[in-house]
């Protein structure tokens, strides 16, 4: 099937697409700021640049797109046209994410992912009940404080 945009529609469409302050993004801050929770969103200095940084959990929340990160859902398939770049494109998004996420372990943070699907089909209340289980596993760790839990980042100028 041909693609019903010119190259230079399809061009604004696709660079209209946005990489941070996404709908479920906002919603799932807006439940979390709303339960009481205060975060940093896009520290640049850990790696991927997370979403939302929950220092004081030694928390990091994920909001990933179904189709750009590959989610088995209905929004996560890919498209027939030119399949063979998306298979790539969105391996290699997965490939990256995999790779950010051992980093951010590795470095003593708990990484947890909450679906685009998952935020737009849950009502407020539901979001609200399921980011609490999610944040409520998560539990600050015990006994002294390490170097990241005091405000210590590989770079000295930053701030989370």
């Amino acid at each position: 099937m041909a693609d019903v945009f010119t190259r230079a529609k399809r061009s604004e469409v696709m660079a209209a697409i946005r990489a941070k302050d996404t709908k479920p993004e906002i919603a799932v801050r807006r439940a979390l700021h709303a339960m009481g929770y205060r975060f940093r969103l896009h520290v640049a200095v850990l790696p991927g640049r997370p979403d939302i940084v929950l220092k004081r959990l030694g928390l990091i929340v994920q909001v990933k797109g179904c189709f750009w990160h590959g989610h088995h859902c209905l929004k996560g398939r890919v498209p027939g046209l030119h399949r063979r770049y998306w298979l790539g494109k969105i391996a290699g998004n997965k490939a990256r994410d995999a790779r950010n996420e051992r980093k951010l372990r590795t470095m003593g943070w708990r990484v947890r992912t909450i679906w685009e699907c998952r935020v737009r089909r849950s009502s407020p209340e539901e979001l609200a009940a399921y980011l609490e289980k999610m944040v409520g596993r998560t539990q600050a760790p015990r006994g002294r404080p390490s170097e990241r839990a005091r405000g210590s980042y590989p770079c000295s100028r930053a701030r989370v």
